[in-house]
């Protein structure tokens, strides 16, 4: 039986993992649009 520590400490770490990789995720899709729109431009 997992002690307490480990019922809070493993969604803890997975809500951090969901939350670092939203941000890298909409930086890139940012990043790609705005690369979109540069090439629309020419």
């Amino acid at each position: 039986m997992p002690s307490i520590s480990h019922i809070i400490y493993i969604p803890a770490i997975l809500l951090v993992g969901f939350a670092f990789g939203f941000r890298i995720g909409a930086r890139a899709v940012r990043a790609e649009l705005e690369r979109r729109e540069q090439e629309r431009r020419r």
